[in-house]
């Protein structure tokens, strides 16, 4: 019922019902939606702070220029490859013919098309998403990558990679989630009759941009002097945790539009029974525990272990925590989330090591943060994702069958669904950006010379240092 308040008397005079379905408050409920969607990007975007905070603290000062422009670029180039090409590729619908396919959308380039007020909203609030994983990759290739191919794989991966994983997950046609419609454009049944549910992006934004960076990192190869030739690892710490812990707090900040916005409406006038509010409430509990797990779990192994209240690791943990629940945020129930934070600080801590034993130089960690830890997320959803909230969030059940997680009476299929999602965007990524990475080494163009990297990127490329120490000379007496 609809209701509206006397200003005189303060009486509470009842309005006509019928008003309910008008089309006044249809476009109400609309344009809400509309709001809660480019709210939740606006906090998205701010995440490239954090991002850009996080790998200037990460890196030697003599770098810290460098990364920070990379960091820039990618909102500047990633707007433009999404604009043009990567919103098309992920969610296009052709203006004529039999509609969409099941690998890659074909419309909407550009633009065009898209004009409704809830479209154009969700238009940003992806670009939003694939500018968070672009930025990804930053930081396993740091410190010794040209700028120029840069560049290039930042609008590749924008503009053609990501988008094509992102319809596969996230579209109406895509192959691989779990909103493909039984009749109609791309029409077809889900795999394992769910498919790969990945609420807000462990697998389709986080593992696409740790793959990424772990395949940059291998094929750049490491930081000069970064492994003895015992094979001995040699530190090369980042130059400001201050940074580093502010990137930190503003990425957390920054998820709270990233899960809790990945709801995608906040009163759906035409949404079926589903209660908007409290599952976006809900996931920003969980949101909320998960990092609160992460980061206390990463402070009591690093103390066990080295005997050091380790302030880089919590951070680290903190993240991977977030890292970790972001594709089962909404299906999690809160006392498990800390759970979830804790073994995604265990991830990031043994794959790490892994790739250190394997002499792959990645110096933010991004790829064991994201890619790791991504896929961690998607398979916690396989095990953890309660029967109840995955009704709620992702439908009713199809063909009387219920998706849930192997603790909550599922029968693993969901897990399969899982599993196959892990692979299937692995493996692409790994092949587009491998290649990628390996034309750009072949034409010189992926890595700066040992001259270059000892004086500097800042120095050599971006005319000068990023902090002004000059000791200015006291007037005489």
């Amino acid at each position: 019922m609809v209701y509206d308040k006397n200003e005189t008397d303060g009486r509470i005079l009842e309005l006509d019902p019928r008003a309910e379905t008008s089309d006044e408050i249809q476009s109400l409920y609309n344009n809400l939606d509309a709001n809660f969607l480019l709210s939740s990007a606006y906090l998205v975007f701010f995440m490239q702070a954090g991002f850009a905070m996080l790998c200037a603290g990460s890196v030697r000062s003599k770098n810290t220029k460098n990364i920070l422009i990379k960091n820039v670029l990618d909102a500047c180039v990633g707007a433009l490859a999404w604009f043009y090409l990567g919103y098309g590729f992920a969610f296009g619908k052709p203006s004529k013919g039999t509609g969409m396919n099941s690998f890659i959308g074909n419309g909407n380039f550009a633009m065009k098309g898209v004009s409704t007020q809830k479209d154009i909203a969700m238009y940003l609030f992806q670009w939003s998403f694939s500018a968070a994983a672009t930025t990804i990759v930053s930081g396993s290739v740091a410190e010794r990558t040209k700028f120029e191919a840069y560049l290039g794989y930042s609008f590749f991966l924008c503009a053609f990679v990501y988008p094509v994983v992102v319809h596969w997950g996230w579209s109406s046609a895509g192959w691989l989630g779990p909103w493909r419609a039984a009749t109609g454009d791309g029409g077809g049944s889900l795999l394992a009759g769910s498919g790969m549910l990945d609420f807000a992006g462990s697998g389709i934004v986080h593992l696409t941009g740790g793959v990424a960076g772990l395949m940059g990192a291998w094929i750049v190869g490491p930081r000069t002097g970064r492994f003895a030739s015992d094979g001995r690892v040699n530190p090369m710490p980042g130059h400001s945790a201050p940074l580093v812990v502010l990137g930190t707090f503003i990425l957390w900040l920054g998820w709270y539009g990233f899960n809790p916005g990945s709801q995608l409406a906040l009163v759906a006038f035409e949404a079926e029974a589903s209660d908007n509010a409290r599952v976006i409430a809900r996931t920003a509990v969980t949101t909320t525990l998960s990092a609160a797990g992460g980061g206390v779990a990463a402070m009591v192994l690093n103390y066990t272990l080295y005997h050091v209240w380790d302030l880089i690791a919590v951070c680290n943990g903190v993240l991977a925590g977030l890292v970790g629940i972001t594709a089962g945020c909404s299906t999690t129930e809160p006392w498990a989330a800390p759970i979830c934070g804790a073994l995604s600080a265990l991830v990031i801590h043994f794959s790490s090591k892994l790739l250190l034993k394997l002499q792959i130089d990645d110096p933010l960690e991004a790829a064991p943060m994201h890619g790791f830890c991504g896929a961690f997320g998607v398979l916690w959803v396989g095990f953890m994702a309660k029967k109840e909230y995955v009704s709620e969030v992702f439908g009713t059940a199809r063909n009387g069958y219920e998706p849930a997680g192997v603790f909550y009476g599922g029968n693993g299929k969901l897990l399969g669904a899982q599993i196959c999602g892990i692979v299937v965007i692995t493996a692409w990524v790994a092949t587009t950006l491998g290649a990628f990475f390996m034309v750009m080494k072949k034409l010189n163009l992926l890595r700066t010379t040992v001259e270059e990297e000892t004086l500097g990127l800042d120095e050599s490329k971006h005319g000068g240092k990023a902090y002004s120490m000059e000791l200015v000379a006291p007037e005489p007496a």
